[in-house]
């Protein structure tokens, strides 16, 4: 079956694709968007059930700026589905304003050049001594070398709901969606059409591959070694019942990038959530096992015995086995093809990339739009085989 006459085939319904096809389709172009497993999969890199989104990374406004207006953008466009949700149906909101703490040591240089990139984009932050953490946060074991940050108005992105959700408003307004597996392009020039194992072809003017970790597997020649898909383990736990319980239902979001860790509170019935976010293996998003690894276990458990005494024996709830789309430094790719005029290249999450999901897809639109400009750290041409992730 031939579909003819579409201005743009989105390939991939995550977190990036959906919102540059939402954003093409709000623009009034005829967008198909594509996607074998449907949005927000549980092989995807957005199909979990939540994602951090902070304004904080170290010395780089780029991100943290990214982040700030990919807030508002979730923000406004969950009001827009459902006026007045965020506020007042815990049980619906697709944002938790939990808050997100940054945990630092004495002269820790990453935490400070944070605190000055949220003074410098005029982001709400408090610096907490030692004294504030051990008051607020009793359940915590911080340790006499820490402080804190926190970012108030930071939180909780309910990731596949959201995905979903954004998805649903692009076919409402007019996309088409299919659920099914495209083919790798070939030859050069301009791009006519592509073709998916289920023999629909589709016509369009210009083709984002927003892939996730499938990206390489699209592209082995081209970006086969310049994204390193690997395994991540992410464990709920049970929390404790009766006098410690009240002390978990004021608890943020925490980072703690000294030992590349990071925990989020039950916002969502699951449980207390907490990943190593140290890159794991080398992963096959299709072929690779996603059930947790005693390893895993055991090096989540030892955090936290020094972190979180109370939560180091609790039982383990749910666990999840994602996977970052890593590159050389951890910036994201968004670029032209260079064997093909109008097919794009989106992805490189790198572990980070979900909340800036609004702002990715609204640079890959004004970029194919002719009207955007081009960030050269999202280049192919910056991108490298090594693995020297930069950006947290």
């Amino acid at each position: 079956m031939v579909r003819n006459g579409y201005d743009v085939a989105v390939i991939g319904a995550g977190v990036f694709g959906a919102w540059t096809a939402y954003h093409f389709q709000r623009a009034g172009a005829k967008v198909a968007l594509l996607d074998r497993h449907g949005p927000a999969n549980s092989r995807a890199s957005s199909g979990g059930e939540s994602r951090i989104i902070r304004m904080g990374y170290g010395p780089d406004d780029l991100y943290t700026r990214s982040a700030q207006a990919s807030l508002r953008l979730w923000l406004d466009f969950f009001d827009q589905i459902a006026p007045g949700q965020i506020a007042h149906d815990p049980l619906q909101r697709l944002f938790h304003r939990t808050g997100v703490l940054w945990l630092a040591r004495e002269d820790d240089t990453y935490s400070e050049a944070t605190l000055g990139t949220l003074q410098r984009n005029k982001v709400r932050f408090e610096r907490l001594d030692q004294n504030a953490l051990h008051r607020r946060y009793p359940q915590l074991e911080i340790g006499p070398t820490f402080w804190g940050l926190l970012e108030p108005d930071s939180g909780v992105l309910m990731a596949r709901q959201s995905v979903r959700a954004v998805v649903s408003q692009a076919v409402k307004i007019g996309a088409t969606y299919f659920r099914e597996e495209v083919l790798a392009p070939a030859g050069k020039g301009k791009l006519k059409t592509i073709s998916t194992t289920e023999g629909t072809t589709i016509e369009a003017g210009q083709f984002v591959f927003a892939c996730g970790p499938w990206l390489p597997k699209v592209f082995p020649a081209l970006i086969g070694n310049l994204i390193h898909v690997t395994r991540q383990e992410v464990f709920f736990l049970s929390l404790p019942t009766g006098r410690q319980a009240s002390a978990w239902s004021t608890t943020p979001v925490w980072i703690d990038f000294n030992d590349l860790v990071y925990a989020m509170p039950d916002v969502d019935g699951r449980g207390f959530k907490i990943a190593l976010d140290a890159h794991g293996p080398l992963f096959d998003p299709d072929e690779g096992e996603r059930l947790p690894t005693a390893i895993g276990v055991a090096a989540m458990r030892r955090y936290l015995a020094e972190r979180v005494p109370s939560l180091k024996d609790q039982p383990i709830l749910e666990a999840r086995v994602c996977q970052y789309e890593n590159t050389s430094n951890g910036d994201f790719l968004i670029d032209l093809h260079p064997d093909f005029e109008n097919v794009w290249l989106v992805g490189g999450g790198s572990g980070h990339g979900f909340k800036h999901g609004p702002v990715v897809g609204r640079y890959v639109k004004a970029l194919i739009a002719g009207d955007g400009v081009v960030e050269p750290r999202f280049t192919l041409a910056t991108k490298g085989t090594w693995r020297q992730r930069q950006v947290f």
